[in-house]
């Protein structure tokens, strides 16, 4: 059953994404958009071809004239999408494996589509025969196909370096960790460009090795190639290249929490950070609170999604908003996480200052954090659960201001997560055991 998620409808490629599925996607999302062109990007899958194929045999079904872009990342699509003025789907699953794929779609202003949109689309979907043939006189798609190696990304490749109003990285040296993903032959390209020397790994896809020990979810590959190389900065994107973890030059690794503090914390200092605060999730860790505010940078906090923090970057007119992943949104430059983007922006900041990535990481103490997912036999209230909200308040009396708590439930499975932070690694994994066993009893 077609059911959009917090980023787009995902699932396993041959189980979840039938082409009957995905055909009926793309006939709802012609007809609830009603827009007459499409732009249609995916990333390295292997599934990707047939899953683009099947989603452009609905749009089409329904009129709608669909431009290719082959191979290539989130925020280049969703970029040439804004300038364009035209709708795109992205075929994509992000950082998952490759056995999964996914599809989300954005709408001519380059941004993710409202709840109640992609409600309509889902709604149209079920309404629609299995299936799905194409209209009367259209027995295939008729598309223009664009390569990702083309013209078609020069104005994103323009915008990226426009971010840097004109200074270069010159004298940077840079390894960039591709995930074998969309942006393998983009984000060498974009940082050429901008001056830096650049060491490429892995940059070879073949359909089943996105995300496969490398990239942003699985750093340790690009921390050595950092340190064996003596490069002065290390980029780890994910597979459809909408977020980017960091590696200073001494191997250590910098997250999206670290990234967010250096550059809110140099926008400040410039003043250039409009309203002087930044949007983070409920699970940027407490460091992260720490070196804003002693620096006097607010913090506005959302429930974890991208989708949330962009809509309080938009309610509270802030530039900058992310999360740890590595998720990080600059609200005048983008319509989304862009990880090739932070890195050039992360790399200016190097460059301007002239130091070292490990001093501006130092910049924000990050505290041990125990993450616990607590799989149940069934959903559990947690608005009616004494026992546990007892026990989390019992620990967070003994942490006080030294650590924090949070507790939440999964939206989409029995699952209980639990965050503790503390000063040491042991007292913030006997405190998550202690919340564990009050939720299991």
């Amino acid at each position: 059953m077609l059911r959009f998620g917090t980023d787009g409808v995902r699932g396993d490629a041959d189980a979840d994404l039938t082409p009957p599925l995905v055909v009926a996607l793309g006939r709802a999302a012609a007809r609830v958009l009603g827009a007459g062109e499409f732009f249609v990007g995916r990333d390295t899958r292997e599934s990707g071809p047939r899953i683009e194929s099947d989603l452009t045999r609905g749009l089409a079904a329904e009129g709608v004239e669909v431009t290719s872009l082959g191979v290539a990342s989130t925020p280049a699509i969703a970029f040439l999408a804004q300038r364009a003025g035209i709708p795109a789907a992205i075929v994509s699953a992000s950082h998952n494996p490759w056995t999964d794929n996914g599809v989300k779609i954005v709408g001519g202003d380059g941004r993710k589509l409202a709840d109640a949109v992609e409600a309509a689309i889902e709604e149209v979907a079920l309404t629609l025969p299995s299936a799905s043939p194409l209209a009367p006189g259209r027995e295939d798609p008729v598309t223009k196909v664009v390569s990702a190696e083309s013209a078609s990304l020069e104005p994103y490749v323009a915008h990226l370096l426009g971010a840097l109003d004109g200074r270069m990285l010159a004298g940077l040296h840079v390894v960039v960790d591709c995930a074998n993903g969309a942006a393998s032959e983009l984000a060498p390209r974009a940082l050429l460009a901008a001056g830096a020397r650049v060491d490429v790994i892995n940059a070879r896809p073949d359909g089943r090795n996105i995300n496969a020990d490398c990239g942003s979810t699985y750093p340790q590959l690009l921390q050595r190639a950092v340190q064996a190389n003596g490069a002065d900065l290390g980029l780890a994107l994910d597979g459809d290249a909408d977020r980017v973890v960091a590696v200073a030059e001494n191997g250590d690794l910098v997250d999206g929490d670290q990234i967010m503090v250096m550059t809110a914390l140099d926008w400040h200092e410039r003043g250039i950070l409009r309203n002087d605060a930044i949007a983070v999730t409920v699970m940027s860790n407490l460091g992260l609170r720490r070196a804003l505010t002693d620096a006097g940078v607010g913090i506005v906090e959302t429930p974890v999604g991208d989708r949330n923090v962009t809509a309080a970057m938009a309610a509270h007119d802030l530039a900058i908003g992310g999360e740890q992943s590595g998720h990080i949104v600059f609200a005048d430059l983008a319509t989304t996480g862009d990880g090739v983007l932070t890195g050039l922006i992360v790399g200016d900041l190097l460059a301007r200052r002239g130091v070292r990535m490990s001093a501006l990481a130092a910049r924000m103490t990050r505290l041990p954090q125990v993450l616990v997912n607590i799989r149940l036999a069934r959903s559990v209230d947690l608005d009616h659960a004494p026992a546990l909200w007892d026990t989390v308040r019992g620990v967070e009396g003994e942490l006080g201001d030294r650590g924090r708590v949070v507790v939440r439930s999964s939206g989409t499975e029995p699952v209980v997560r639990v965050m503790v932070e503390a000063p040491t690694e042991v007292e913030a994994a006997s405190a998550a055991a202690r919340i564990r066993a009050a939720l299991e009893a």
